[in-house]
């Protein structure tokens, strides 16, 4: 049976695959490029509803809660250190959203970065801890609360 860090693990594939997509269109603004119409809304928009919206929200709403449940502690350990990036993830999409070209390219290439490195701490550290702490009972609980948001938010744009 599939975990919920297996579907979080999923999420963060198709995450990785839109960072690279916006890494493309930093460099584009940084090298004077314009870029097609809406194409940077677009890409705004994208993070915001499918790796803060839902992706983010299922960590932040359910996994983590269960983690600390679990015995994870809530505060000076791996759950803050993941709400602090999820946080400046939301700045970092705030300032490519109302910046002049080079600042949002800047932000951008941060966002990259951070974001990359973040899912590298989930995908290493984070879930495999869930993992070991959750039991059965939580696993369900966890996949159910999932399934619940992702009807909640409608079909993901993942392509």
């Amino acid at each position: 049976m599939r975990s919920a860090t297996d579907i979080l693990r999923d999420e963060h594939y198709v995450i990785l695959d839109w960072l690279g997509r916006l890494e493309v269109a930093a460099a584009r603004l940084e090298s004077g490029d314009t870029l097609p119409e809406g194409l940077w809304t677009g890409l705004l928009e994208w993070f915001r509803s499918f790796a803060d919206d839902r992706h983010h929200a299922k960590e932040e709403n359910a996994l983590f809660p269960a983690m600390i449940k679990g015995g994870v502690p809530a505060r000076g350990g791996p759950v803050d250190v993941m709400l602090e990036d999820h946080g400046e993830c939301r700045a970092l999409l705030a300032t490519m959203a109302a910046s002049p070209p080079a600042a949002r390219a800047a932000a951008a290439r941060r966002y990259v970065v951070l974001l990359r490195e973040h899912i590298d701490k989930e995908n290493e550290i984070v879930f495999p801890l869930a993992d070991a702490v959750l039991d059965a009972a939580a696993q369900a609980a966890l996949l159910r609360e999932f399934a619940q948001a992702d009807a909640a938010l409608g079909a993901a744009t993942v392509s």
